[in-house]
């Protein structure tokens, strides 16, 4: 890639501005009513942060969620207010070369407590929730399906949006009593539009957009507004079409590279995170860069990773 390697970000730290939170991933700060969103180059698995940075990683994911907010923009408005630090108040221009790429300056939300999640095909949670019930989140599903079968349609599935562990699925009835009925349907709805619209330009690119999930709030007026990241190999699964069989685990372009190792070491999900060798962190920045420029097309920025 042209220019220099940026530098590897695993914590942000800017003194002036209120820290809102800091997420698996994501630091985000208080501007004014508007919030800044920094994608480190954190990397988490099984719900525990790994001690490894990926050099570009968080540049990388916001680039991406840049490209996605652009061509969903004709199904559901977004948070974006910017993601130039050009841009950005006075109070930021002193960290705008660490801010470039991997920001954005969105409008504050009142987030909805629960993840939207489709799934076109059987993996991961909904997998092992199949095996047990014959169900994902409560949409009963013919049988003998195998791991990696395709839905015969794609499904909306809502998880809890945990702060501290595993978010957990839920069946539709559950997120009704928590949001209501008719914000249920609409969620239900434009969850499984975007996800169409992903899969359609995926499969044009030659990759299975095998399940992903999304974040939604409501602005002071009211509005459903897309929010956090958008299909990005953080928030989905993308593989291979040329390389897909029901039956086994996929070749992926997402951290399932890192999960697997981490599986294969024998890891019990516990604390001590161990750290992975340098060709783990190597591979994972590679498929990431691989899905980015595959699914958009474009050259990464100048510097980017």
């Amino acid at each position: 890639m042209p220019g220099m390697k940026r530098s590897t970000v695993l914590e942000t730290d800017l003194d002036e501005l209120p820290l809102r939170a800091r997420g698996k991933v994501r630091d985000l700060y208080e501007v004014g009513d508007d919030l800044l969103i920094i994608a480190t180059d954190r990397l988490s698995a099984f719900d525990h942060v790994l001690p490894n940075g990926f050099p570009g990683k968080g540049a990388l994911l916001t680039q991406l969620s840049l490209f996605w907010f652009e061509k969903t923009a004709s199904l559901v408005g977004n948070h974006l207010i910017s993601a130039d630090p050009d841009h950005y108040p006075a109070v930021l221009q002193p960290h705008a070369e660490t801010l470039r790429w991997r920001s954005m300056l969105v409008r504050s939300l009142k987030m909805f407590p629960v993840e939207c999640v489709a799934r076109g095909f059987l993996a991961g949670s909904g997998w092992k929730e199949y095996q047990q019930t014959g169900a994902v989140s409560g949409v009963p599903l013919p049988t003998g399906l195998q791991l990696c079968s395709r839905l015969p349609e794609p499904i909306f599935t809502p998880a809890t949006k945990a702060t501290d562990g595993h978010d957990e699925n839920i069946s539709f009835d559950v997120m009704v009593e928590t949001v209501g009925g008719e914000m249920a349907e609409r969620l239900r709805a434009l969850t499984l539009e975007i996800y169409a619209l992903g899969c359609r330009h995926a499969e044009g690119a030659g990759i299975l957009l095998a399940d992903t999930k999304f974040e939604f709030g409501q602005d002071d007026a009211g509005n459903i507004l897309l929010a956090d990241e958008v299909l990005t190999p953080d928030s989905s699964r993308f593989w291979p079409m040329d390389a897909y069989q029901p039956g086994r685990s996929q070749p992926s372009f997402d951290k399932q590279f890192v999960r697997d190792f981490l599986e294969a070491e024998g890891w019990d999900k516990q604390p001590p995170v161990p750290t992975l060798p340098e060709e783990i962190v190597t591979g994972t920045a590679e498929r990431y860069r691989d899905i980015y420029l595959r699914l958009t097309g474009r050259p990464l920025p100048d510097g980017v990773i």
